[in-house]
């Protein structure tokens, strides 16, 4: 049974104060948080500075809410690459009127999210099936290694699309910045080395350092990072409000497809430490977070696999560790402009380290040859992601309505096995029975009836 939204779950204390140890676990995860959240502002086409912001604030909001003690909240791949999808097609990036509409999709997210928690309908997540989400992670995985494959080589995004500008990229060797290269390749080797040795060294904090070390030391003239201004987040309601009909549906998808990483950080470590975990309750907490992140010029916001294993590693004990990880970046904001000298292809590199995980061809290849149907819409999810690049909001409502066509489908048919003894006929249906499978069940069943000798009894079981 699910908690009301405002009661305790989890291991956090009955006074409600914060531990040691979510001190510590606080601030290791914002040692990582600072620099993936300048990466994942690039992903989405904005200046690193709103990626900082939506940093800060949005796990303070979350943590008043919070169901799991370990969940983090902030920047994350998927959501980046869908915002960036979403705004690509009516601003510029990187411009005022792009961060405007960045700062109202996370509103709408944050709405969605907030009345799905207070309608007490999280479940609603589990809608999107487990092919599905394999199918859309993969390709949007694809997608994000693509967008930042031209940044790691030293070279602009350039106009040619996301597959298209990786392709170009990939295409003239004669192009690349020696750089550029050698310090993704090391980037990349640090952040996924340092998860290989220990999952609390801070491989990305390790190569940022290394990175801004390189680039002052040697006077680099690659793209870098540039000027942050000093200041605080503020709350900013001058927003390009007349585009809010063309961001409904884009904000809808990453309010529910994004929700699915929470869900499933929420659920992994509710089963290991025996919690209690609660669907409606985090729908709320991620609702307020984005929320927060709208108002102050911040960016779409979910759930981080990478920092919420690194809280929980790092000894946290209630959900107050968001809290503190976001207020050390607050607190650092004022100093990003140390920052000023990191090259852009290190923060391009972190992003292709941080999803190289969630390619998942060998799952999708066992579904294909397990369930042929299941498979189908996971694929079918995938190509369209690739297809619809960077619309993958339109691949992500595809798969949900090809998972829907293949669950009535199987509905509508029901199985029956059928064996005949002397004059009596056994038969034993399988599958949901309901009007709509009725017609199917009825064919079968005359079939059997017809296919052996007279019988003088029917028996079903």
């Amino acid at each position: 049974m699910s908690a009301a939204p405002g009661a305790a779950l989890g291991p956090t204390p009955p006074d409600g104060r914060i531990s040691t140890r979510d001190l510590v676990a606080g601030v290791s995860v914002a040692l990582v948080l600072v620099p993936q959240a300048l990466a994942y502002a690039e992903l989405a086409g904005l200046p690193g500075r709103h990626g900082l912001y939506a940093a800060a604030v949005a796990p303070v909001a979350a943590a008043f809410l919070a169901s799991s003690p370990y969940l983090q909240t902030g920047p994350v791949a998927l959501t980046a690459l869908l915002t960036f999808g979403a705004l690509v097609p009516l601003a510029a990036p990187g411009t005022a009127a792009y961060a405007g509409l960045a700062a109202l999709l996370a509103l709408v997210v944050g709405v969605v999210r907030t009345l799905v928690g207070l309608l007490r309908a999280g479940r609603v997540s589990y809608l999107m099936s487990g092919p599905m989400l394999d199918g859309f992670t993969t390709g949007a995985a694809v997608l994000i290694v693509a967008s930042q494959l031209p940044g790691a080589l030293g070279l602009s995004r350039g106009e040619a699309g996301v597959l298209g500008g990786a392709w170009s990229a990939l295409g003239a060797p004669g192009s690349w910045d020696p750089a550029a290269l050698g310090l993704s390749a090391v980037t990349v080797g640090l952040v996924l080395g340092a998860r290989r040795v220990h999952p609390l060294i801070p491989g990305v904090l390790l190569a940022t350092g290394l990175g801004i070390g390189f680039s002052v030391f040697t006077g680099y003239e690659g793209a870098r990072l540039g000027d942050i201004p000093r200041a605080l987040p503020h709350v900013e309601l001058n927003l390009p409000w007349e585009a809010l009909p063309g961001l409904l549906v884009p904000g809808v998808v990453i309010a529910l497809v994004g929700f699915a990483e929470a869900a499933s950080i929420g659920r992994l470590y509710a089963a290991r430490d025996h919690l209690r975990w609660d669907p409606d309750r985090e729908f709320l907490g991620q609702g307020v977070a984005n929320l927060a992140s709208g108002l102050f010029a911040g960016m779409p916001v979910g759930g981080s696999f990478a920092r919420s294993g690194l809280s929980r590693l790092a000894g946290a004990r209630t959900r107050w560790t968001g809290l503190v990880a976001g207020l050390a970046v607050l607190a650092f904001l004022p100093f990003a402009t140390l920052l000023a000298p990191l090259p852009r292809a290190v923060l391009a590199a972190i992003v292709i380290a941080a999803v190289s995980g969630l390619v998942r061809l060998r799952r999708m290849v066992e579904l294909w040859r397990l369930s042929k149907p299941q498979g189908g819409v996971a694929w079918l999810t995938f190509a369209l992601c690739l297809l619809f690049s960077p619309h993958v909001e339109w691949a992500v409502v595809a798969g949900m309505g090809a998972s829907l066509a293949v669950h009535a489908w199987r509905e509508m048919n029901p199985g029956l096995r059928a064996w005949q003894e002397g004059g009596v006929l056994h038969l034993v249906p399988s599958g949901v029975l309901w009007f709509g499978s009725a017609n199917s069940l009825e064919e079968a069943m005359l079939a059997a009836l017809a296919s052996g000798r007279p019988s003088e009894v029917v028996v079903h079981l």
